[in-house]
């Protein structure tokens, strides 16, 4: 995919010059939004807010799931059951979803920057609180309030949705949104593989110390990100809400109108449930994909950690190729052509979990991972190609209950695994019948 999406060619000229005003081509009409994506450069406003909302949105979701790849030794050290580490994995996505039906309107009426920063700075805590957990009980609180990390996607998603036009914001989305959710692959590496390990020879061997510990690296980041955040980043193209507010150039806009105007459309509901099918598809398996290598295959955890990776680094290029499919196709069938992109990759993701599901064989299961993460992540993109065309009034809302599907999914899906703690299998074919079913929503 190129670095450089071409500009919008009804514009007139002088318009969108970009010497003129910002450094990337603009349109005037679209409140100053971006033309272009330009990913080498880190310039205000439009690209620096596009690199601080992935980046946020990473380091969020490594927080996030940074206690994921340790469970199986948290589970030996505290006594647990496979049970009550899935009661723990729902209860790390159920907080998120209260707060993703908030924080969409709270961004259609202040902006994504400030709780962008906000957020990553309040989770930050609990993540550093970690070590302390000595029974079940403390381990689902303190996962409870490390899933608000999680609710950073509906800012990120928002973000760049008032900072790119209509004609692109679908790479937009789909590019910081799976740049963001390869912190889900990355903590599955860096805590598993490389930190845990690291952190077991700085206490001499001893596995407890090293895991009640570790995770005060990721918290100390995710706080730095926060003040970054706030201090050096827009709310839109032209500067920040207060301000424009102040001057008159901005309307004052009520956070509770705005999730009226979201939730009354149909739209809003069925994406909702689509989304659930697709990154609640990936939470469930950021949560339980080390546990079932570990388990299924007998492998350490380091291994399992590194394999486990896999899945989250297709988002490097799987959800912004989603976002991608969706533009081009909308090019051409307008939007018949994104939901057209929307039911091919849900139907191909549920297929490929069921496959997954037979696998008896390591290398197998690998590539099968691989292959039905890309359609999971794609048709995370697909979905945010087509929010911001569902209600134009109130695109923070529709956000945020759509992204509130993807947590929802997880809680329904987690709690399929926990009345299967024993046949995994059985829960993955369940999952990907939901999936199939999502798809053919799509023709509703």
């Amino acid at each position: 995919m190129s670095t450089e999406v071409v500009e919008r060619k009804d514009v007139p000229d002088g318009q969108d010059d970009a010497d003129d005003k910002y450094a990337l081509r603009f349109d005037p009409v679209q409140d100053d939004k971006a033309t272009e994506l330009r990913l080498c450069t880190f310039a205000r406003p439009h690209m620096r807010a596009f690199h601080f909302a992935w980046w946020s949105f990473f380091i969020a979701f490594f927080i996030w799931f940074a206690i994921a790849p340790l469970l199986p030794l948290i589970k030996d050290d505290l006594n647990l059951t496979s049970q009550d580490i899935w009661t723990t994995n729902i209860c790390a996505v159920a907080f998120d979803i209260c707060m993703r039906f908030v924080f969409g309107a709270v961004c259609d009426k202040y902006g994504a920057r400030v709780p962008m920063g906000l957020v990553l700075m309040l989770a930050s805590i609990p993540t550093a609180c970690i070590g302390l957990v000595n029974s079940l009980t403390g381990l689902i609180f303190i996962r409870l309030f490390i899933g608000l990390a999680g609710s950073t996607f509906v800012m990120c998603q928002c973000w760049t949705t008032r900072m790119f036009t209509k004609e692109i914001v679908g790479v937009a989305n789909g590019l910081v949104g799976g740049w963001g959710n390869v912190g889900g692959g990355a903590t599955q590496l860096v805590m598993g593989t490389l930190l845990y390990p690291l952190f077991k020879v700085i206490w001499g061997g001893d596995t407890t110390m090293a895991w009640r510990t570790v995770t005060i690296v990721p918290a100390v980041v995710a706080f730095s990100t926060g003040i970054l955040v706030i201090r050096f980043s827009d709310d839109c193209p032209k500067g920040y809400y207060k301000d424009l507010k102040k001057s008159g150039e901005m309307p004052e806009i009520s956070a509770a109108a705005s999730f009226r105007g979201g939730a009354v459309d149909l739209n809003t509901w069925l994406l909702f449930i689509q989304y659930a099918c697709c990154f609640g598809v990936e939470l469930t398996v950021n949560n339980a994909a080390v546990s079932y290598f570990v388990t299924r295959f007998e492998l350490s955890i380091e291994s399992a950690s590194a394999i486990a990776s896999v899945f989250g680094f297709m988002n490097l290029f799987a959800r912004g190729l989603g976002g991608w499919s969706s533009d081009k196709a909308n090019g051409k069938m307008r939007m018949r052509g994104r939901i057209l992109v929307q039911t091919v990759l849900l139907l191909l993701e549920g297929a490929c979990i069921f496959i997954f599901a037979e696998m008896n064989n390591l290398a197998a299961s690998i590539i099968m991972l691989t292959i039905f993460s890309i359609f999971v992540q794609g048709a995370e993109g697909s979905t945010y190609g087509i929010v911001p065309y569902v209600n134009r009034a109130s695109p923070g809302a529709v956000a945020g209950i759509v992204g509130a599907g993807g947590p929802t999914g997880a809680v329904c899906f987690g709690l399929v695994f926990r009345q299967l703690p024993d046949a995994p299998q059985t829960a993955f074919r369940i999952m990907a019948g939901v999936v199939l079913a999502s798809g053919v929503m799509c023709l509703l």
